[in-house]
C-alpha cells in the first residue's frame, strides 16, 4: 500500500515539473527570422541585452493567466517569460521561457 502511495506521489510530482509542448513548439515559429519580423509579432522586448560572441538576447515578459484566491478573491497573476537569442546575422537562433 505504501508502495503506490509512493508512486503515486512521484508520479504526480513529475508531472508538474513536466515542460509545455504547445510553447515549446509555439517558439520553434521564431527560429531563423530577423529582429524585424519579432518587433512587428511580439513589439519591443523589456530587455536587450548583448551576446559575447555577438548577437543580442531579447526578454518579453507577459502575464499568462492566474488564480483567484477565496479571501477577497486576490489574483495572483502567472508570469511568464520568454527569452529569444539573436545571432551575428541577426536571426533567432535559440528561444527559451520560464514560469508559463
Amino acid at each position: 500500500m505504501h508502495a503506490a502511495v509512493y508512486l503515486l506521489a512521484i508520479g504526480l510530482f513529475l508531472g508538474a515539473c513536466s515542460h509545455n509542448p504547445y510553447l515549446e513548439n509555439s517558439l520553434t515559429r521564431y527560429q531563423g527570422k530577423d529582429r524585424a519580423w519579432i518587433e512587428k509579432e511580439l513589439g519591443p522586448p523589456d530587455a536587450k541585452t548583448t551576446r559575447f560572441f555577438g548577437g543580442e538576447k531579447w526578454t518579453y515578459n507577459r502575464i499568462a493567466g492566474g488564480k483567484a484566491g477565496p479571501p477577497l478573491f486576490n489574483f495572483k497573476a502567472n508570469e511568464c517569460q520568454m527569452v529569444l537569442f539573436f545571432d551575428k546575422d541577426e536571426t533567432v537562433s535559440d528561444s527559451t521561457y520560464t514560469g508559463c
